[in-house]
């Protein structure tokens, strides 16, 4: 199921795992496969991740691994998706996705990866589901933006539907994903991602999408309140066809994204860029930050 310890270094590398976590990754491999019932464990979670693949519908949740806390338990969806990694590329290959698409996509391990070492400062997965949209062939980097292949549904139509997207249930969408440690959100790198996605999905996936939509608090409308008219971030947002405000705050989400540990004290967060004046200001002033919600037309 897994590569020996000489190639498991050299995939882990592949896939832009921090560097600092290679060895241990390999030495906890080793123990990987040398136990029965966590070989068991293994191949039961890889059926479970690449069972249908490349087919939209439920998200996949993998199993969790019942272990004492520790960097087995912490790492071992590293594992899990190491062992997929041959359905995945079998699907990559047969629907002719480029190399460096297919390369690129998946890196996304390492960042998520780095995000963990950021936080905590120990290696680990920190959003395991989040990494199945790209194991099972669903989600594709594309220059700076990721963008997911869905189907419109009753959860889109709930945020949507007040921004004048009432598509039929099961249309084809695209959902667009701004991963972290890619460089600005510049609207020049957008408009390149857009027109790569234009002709990739054109080529290798030629049911028609008709809208991207995007669920992010980069869509909270208030930014613009604390942001430069040309801000990258106030641009990004142009381009959308907006919700009203969501409902129910969610305040962790900037300073997640823009501090790294969604449960910094509010009152001693950094004030070293706009951006991240904006954000703790806006919740020292005991105001709140939403996820925004829009679409345009493809």
């Amino acid at each position: 199921m897994l590569p020996d310890a000489d190639e498991l270094a050299e995939v882990l590398v592949e896939l832009a795992v921090p560097h600092e976590d290679v060895n241990e990754l390999v030495r906890i491999g080793r123990r990987v496969m040398d136990d029965p019932e966590l070989r068991r464990f293994l191949e039961h979670s890889v059926a479970e991740l690449v069972r249908d693949i490349g087919e939209l519908g439920d998200p996949v949740d993998l199993p969790e691994l019942d272990w004492p806390a520790g960097a087995l338990q912490r790492c071992f969806p590293v594992y899990v998706f190491v062992a997929a990694l041959p359905w995945t590329r079998a699907f990559h290959r047969e629907r002719g996705i480029p190399a460096d698409v297919s390369r690129r996509t998946l890196a996304d391990l390492g960042r998520n990866m780095a995000v963990h070492r950021r936080r905590y400062g120990r290696a680990g997965v920190q959003s395991p589901r989040w990494l199945t949209h790209h194991f099972r062939g669903e989600l594709y980097q594309l220059g700076r933006l990721q963008f997911e292949r869905t189907l419109y549904g009753p959860w889109h139509r709930r945020s949507l539907v007040a921004a004048g997207l009432d598509l039929t249930p099961g249309t084809p969408c695209l959902s667009l994903h701004i991963p972290d440690f890619l460089g600005p959100l510049s609207p020049a790198a957008c408009d390149r991602s857009l027109a790569l996605a234009e002709a990739f999905f054109a080529r290798h996936f030629t049911e028609e999408h008709r809208a991207a939509l995007c669920h992010s608090w980069l869509l909270d409308p208030q930014l613009k309140r604390y942001l430069p008219g040309g801000s990258h971030i106030v641009r990004f947002q142009e381009r959308f066809r907006l919700a009203p405000e969501d409902a129910e705050p969610a305040d962790s989400e900037p300073v997640q994204f823009v501090f790294g540990d969604p449960e910094l004290p509010v009152a001693g967060l950094p004030r070293r860029t706009v951006l991240e004046r904006a954000v703790g200001d806006h919740l020292r002033d005991g105001g709140h930050w939403y996820i925004g919600h829009g679409w345009f037309p493809l």
